[in-house]
């Protein structure tokens, strides 16, 4: 079994926190397979995860929502629902792994992975209402397929080198932001011409 220093944990859960703003299913499912199977040792208030009612659980879920999340246009009415459970589960996952530090920043982890899962679920869903007017279902279907294989990888990846996790997670989060900012400038830029075109200047008749 893999024992890892409090930092590393932590550096683990933070990545699987952007994970979990992907797949939170799988992610949960492969963090408790990782510990029941002895490759990794997780603290003592998430030692739940390797118990079989939570894997068998999660990897049901992520069975429903493989296939739920290649349908589109529904895709985007699940994955706006999952807001409500991929945020929530990040947090517990971050509060549990900074058990070893104080209460203030305790609660200071949990805030920020809760903020980690909600940048990632922010930056999917601003690519799937980007793809999503596509005629062709291929789209929909093979950035599914990545977004899951990137989950259960970067979980796994966390676990045998964190430190360097995190730093890939800070590069997504980058990346996160910037596909988040171009969503909204597109929107801006769309509703802007809808208006105009339904309302035009004076100026602009002949």
């Amino acid at each position: 079994m893999l024992s890892l220093a409090g930092n590393e944990i932590l550096a683990i859960v933070i990545a699987a926190s952007f994970a979990a703003g992907l797949n939170v299913y799988a992610t949960v499912a492969t963090l408790g397979l990782l510990s029941h199977a002895n490759v990794f040792q997780l603290p003592p208030a998430l030692h739940m995860l390797g118990s079989w009612p939570v894997i068998v659980t999660c990897a049901l879920l992520f069975g429903l929502e493989f296939f739920a999340d290649k349908i589109p246009v529904f895709d985007l009415l699940w994955n706006a629902l999952g807001t409500f459970v991929k945020v929530p589960v990040a947090t517990l996952l971050s509060y549990g792994a900074a058990q070893h530090l104080s209460p203030g920043l305790q609660v200071a982890v949990a805030a920020l992975g809760g903020a980690i899962a909600l940048a990632a679920h922010g930056s999917k869903m601003a690519v799937r209402t980007a793809i999503t007017p596509s005629p062709e279902p291929f789209s929909n279907i093979g950035l599914s397929l990545i977004e899951d294989v990137a989950a259960i990888s970067l979980t796994w990846f966390a676990t045998r080198h964190p430190l360097l996790a995190g730093v890939i997670v800070a590069i997504c989060l980058v990346l996160a932001i910037l596909a988040i900012r171009s969503l909204v400038r597109a929107f801006r830029r769309l509703f802007q011409q809808t208006r105009e075109f339904l309302h035009p200047s004076p100026g602009g008749l002949t």
